[in-house]
């Protein structure tokens, strides 16, 4: 992740829950499905978050992986989250990581321990705080 302050803006009409999504020049789409109300055009929320520790997953162990020269041909991360009403104190996110490629046992357990290391991951394992103006 970059040393630089991550921001974004979203926005929210009168198109239902279909909210836009603007990072850095990038739009993307969240939304509820046509069950809730939305029109089921984007992500949900929820997905987003679970999307943002995967791909920040992916990628730290990419990285690593390609300074050490891994033989990793693909990451796979699979990624689920607790149901809202089993959320209290504690939220719990499965995450199961696949590798590909003529990795040694070492270099897998090695990569396992990296995953950690992604900067969403950090953020996600630490006491967050809100401020809401």
């Amino acid at each position: 992740m970059s040393s630089a302050q991550i921001t974004a803006i979203t926005e929210l009409d009168r198109s239902k829950y279909k909210t836009k999504v603007f990072a850095n020049g990038h739009l993307i789409y969240a939304d509820e499905p046509a069950e809730l109300g939305g029109t089921d055009e984007g992500m949900q929320p929820g997905a987003l978050l679970l999307a943002s520790l995967g791909s920040c997953t992916a990628i730290t162990i990419r990285m690593y992986a390609d300074r050490k020269e891994f033989p990793l041909e693909a990451i796979k991360v699979d990624l689920a989250i607790c149901k809202e009403d089993q959320m209290s104190k504690e939220t719990t996110i499965t995450r199961k990581i696949e590798f590909t490629g003529a990795l040694t046992h070492e270099q897998r357990e090695r990569l396992m321990q990296i995953a950690d290391k992604c900067p969403i991951h950090k953020l996600l394992s630490n006491p967050i705080r809100i401020l809401t103006s």
